[in-house]
């Protein structure tokens, strides 16, 4: 099953730019302290470079994060198989990321402020000890709109997919050197046979 992230995740990118930039301007405003604590700094020459710096500043991050944002999100897909759940992503390099349900060992729906107000959320997936980012989660699949409904069917593969693999480890032990005498056999019988003919 293939699925693509919600176009409600550029949005919610979108929101993340703004509120980075009002805390900009916040953190601005309160940099206009500083003329009055100290008398020898014009007033008007300091607010006059502060907010030139800081819209600046702004119009930089957003010229710089928009379309890499965008491109980023447009190249992102999940794909649920019946053995793995597969994540492509990347701009310049495509990432092709393989999580095997044999090595999930649980899901995490997470919804923040915004996901919850545009009707979005994510499952983070969690395996065991094979991850290598500092989250401690090997993937996240970001922007799904159906996000519960997934996180159940996701639990139930993963359930399925334990049970099937107890079933195997449940298999009696074979034992190699058995298998080697019986191929020993074999190879004489199939001597004897060709003889015979």
């Amino acid at each position: 099953m293939e699925i693509r992230p919600d176009k409600k995740l550029i949005t919610k990118s979108w929101l993340t730019l703004i509120t980075i930039s009002i805390v900009i301007m916040v953190f601005a405003l309160l940099l206009l302290i500083i003329p009055a604590l100290d008398s020898d700094i014009a007033f008007s020459q300091f607010t006059y470079y502060l907010w030139l710096i800081i819209i600046g500043v702004i119009l930089l991050m957003w010229i710089i994060t928009v379309p890499i944002m965008i491109l980023w999100i447009k190249n992102l897909t999940y794909f649920i198989e019946d053995d793995k759940i597969v994540i492509k992503k990347g701009i310049l390099t495509k990432i092709k990321q393989n999580i095997p349900f044999r090595m999930i060992t649980d899901f995490m729906l997470e919804r923040t402020l915004y996901d919850r107000w545009l009707g979005i959320g994510s499952i983070k997936i969690q395996t065991a000890g094979q991850t290598q980012n500092a989250t401690g989660y090997e993937g996240k699949l970001s922007g799904l709109i159906n996000w519960d409904e997934l996180h159940e069917t996701l639990r139930s593969d993963l359930t399925e997919a334990r049970s099937s693999s107890k079933e195997i480890a449940d298999l009696p032990k074979v034992n190699e050197g058995a298998l080697e005498n019986i191929l020993i056999e074999l190879k004489k019988i199939s001597n004897i046979l060709e003889k015979g003919e």
